[in-house]
C-alpha cells in the first residue's frame, strides 16, 4: 500500500491528511465516504527506514508494558534509548499527543504514514479492555505470519532467477570469448558445412563489432529490467500468468491467508465485524474490493458473514463450514485465524511441489542451451574428421 496525501473541504475549510490506499482512487473514495469533498490526492513517498523502525517499535515496547511500565513511560524509555533520528522523531510525535491527553491509538492515527490503519484499530479496541500488550503480541504475530508467506513466496523465484543469471553469463561467455577463439580453426579451410560457416561467421562479427555488440546486450538487458519494473509490464505478465489455473487457485489461496488473518486478528481484538471487514480490504487486491463491499452491506442488512463472503466467492466450501461452526459457537475469530492456518499449509505444500517440479526442469532448459551451444562448436571438426576418414 501506498501513502496518499489528501486535501478535502471540511466546512469551508481547507484540510489535509494522510492515508494509506492501493491507488489514488481508492484514497479518494475513502474521504468521499466520510462526506467530504475531495479536492486533491498527491503521492507520498514513505521513507524505508520508517517502515523497519515499526517492527522494532512493537517488539521493544510490547517488551516494555509486560515489564509493567504505563505506555507514557514506556516510549518515554523508548525515547530516551534511541539513537535514531526518525525513531526519535517518531516517538516524539507520540510523547506529545499523549502529553496533551490522547490515546495511544489516536497519536499513532496522526501519523498514518508509519502505522497503519490495521495497527491503530488494533491498540484502540484494546484500550478499552486494557489488553494493549496482548494486542501488539497479536499484531507482531499477524506481521511474522504474513512475512514468512512473503519470504517463502520470495524464496520460490529467488532460485530460478539465479540459475538464470548464471547460465546467461555462462551463454555470453562462450559466444563473447571461446566461439571467436575457436573460429580462428577455420579460418584457413576452404569447404566449410554450415556449422562451421556460421562458428567463423560469429567469430569474424565479435572481432569486428565486438564493443558495439557488447553495449548492445547491455543495453538491451537495462531496458528489459526498466520495462519489467513497470506497473503495466507486472500487471500484463499477472494476468498472463493466472491464465494457468494451477496458479489461478495458488494467488487465491494467498489471497484467502492474508484476508482471514486479518480478519481475525481485528475480531479477536474487539473491532465489529463490518469495521473489521472494512480494514481488512487493504490487504486484498482492489480487484477484490467491490465484492468486499458488497460483503459488508449485506452483514449490515443483516446476512450472516458466513453467507455474504460465500455469496461474494471470497471463500471456500471448507472455509463456509468453519465461519458457521464460528458463527453458532461465537468463536468467529478463532476460526478465521483456522482457516488462515489451514490455507497457509496448503499454499506451502503447493509452494514445496511447485520447486520440486520447476527446478530440476529449469535446470535442464538452461543446461540444454549450454550444450547446444558446446555441440555447435565440436559439430564442425566431428565433421571434418568423417569427410577426411
Amino acid at each position: 500500500m501506498s501513502t496518499w496525501e489528501v486535501t478535502y473541504l471540511e466546512k469551508g475549510k481547507r484540510k489535509k491528511i494522510r492515508t494509506q490506499a492501493d491507488t489514488p482512487i481508492s484514497a479518494r473514495h475513502q474521504l468521499q465516504q466520510a462526506g467530504y469533498v475531495v479536492l486533491r490526492v498527491a503521492q507520498q513517498v514513505q521513507h524505508p527506514a520508517k517502515r523497519v523502525s515499526l517492527t522494532l517499535f512493537t517488539q521493544e515496547l510490547m517488551a516494555l508494558l509486560d515489564a509493567g511500565l504505563v505506555v507514557t513511560e514506556a516510549i518515554e524509555t523508548l525515547c530516551a534509548c534511541s539513537s535514531d533520528e526518525q525513531a526519535l522523531e517518531m516517538l516524539e510525535g507520540l510523547l506529545e499527543k499523549l502529553y496533551a491527553g490522547s490515546q495511544l491509538s489516536q497519536a499513532m492515527a496522526a501519523q498514518p504514514d508509519i502505522f497503519p490503519p490495521l495497527l491503530v484499530n488494533t491498540v484502540a479496541s484494546s484500550e478499552q479492555t486494557g489488553q494493549l500488550a496482548n494486542a501488539l503480541k497479536r499484531y507482531h504475530f499477524y506481521e511474522q505470519r504474513l512475512e514468512q508467506l512473503r519470504k517463502r513466496i520470495r524464496g520460490t523465484l529467488t532460485y530460478p532467477l539465479i540459475v538464470l543469471t548464471v547460465g546467461g553469463l555462462i551463454v555470453c561467455f562462450l559466444l563473447g570469448f571461446i566461439v571467436p577463439s575457436f573460429s580462428q580453426v577455420f579460418e584457413g579451410v576452404n569447404t566449410l558445412s554450415r556449422s562451421a560457416e556460421l562458428i567463423l561467421w560469429w567469430g569474424q562479427l565479435v572481432k569486428q563489432s565486438g564493443p558495439e555488440l557488447l553495449m548492445g546486450t547491455i543495453a538491451t538487458i537495462g531496458a528489459l529490467i526498466v520495462v519489467c519494473k513497470q506497473s503495466l509490464t507486472k500487471q500484463l505478465l499477472m494476468r498472463g500468468a493466472m491464465k494457468i489455473p494451477q496458479l489461478r487457485q495458488q494467488q487465491f489461496l494467498t489471497i484467502l491467508v492474508r484476508f482471514y488473518r486479518t480478519l481475525g486478528l481485528l475480531l479477536d481484538g474487539g473491532v465489529p465485524v463490518t469495521h473489521a471487514l472494512r480494514l481488512a480490504q487493504s490487504v486484498i487486491p482492489v480487484s477484490h474490493h467491490s465484492q468486499l463491499n458488497t460483503v459488508v452491506e449485506h452483514v449490515m442488512a443483516g446476512k450472516s458473514v458466513s453467507e455474504s463472503l460465500e455469496s461474494q466467492h471470497l471463500t471456500t466450501p471448507v472455509a463456509m463450514r468453519l465461519l458457521q461452526v464460528g458463527e453458532r459457537s461465537g468463536e468467529l475469530a478463532g476460526m478465521c485465524e483456522r482457516i488462515a492456518g489451514f490455507y497457509d499449509e496448503a499454499l506451502e505444500r503447493a509452494i514445496d511441489t511447485f520447486t520440486r517440479i520447476f527446478e530440476p526442469l529449469l535446470m535442464m532448459i538452461v543446461g540444454g542451451i549450454v550444450g547446444l551451444v558446446v555441440f555447435l562448436l565440436y559439430m564442425p571438426i566431428f565433421e571434418m574428421a568423417g569427410s577426411m576418414s
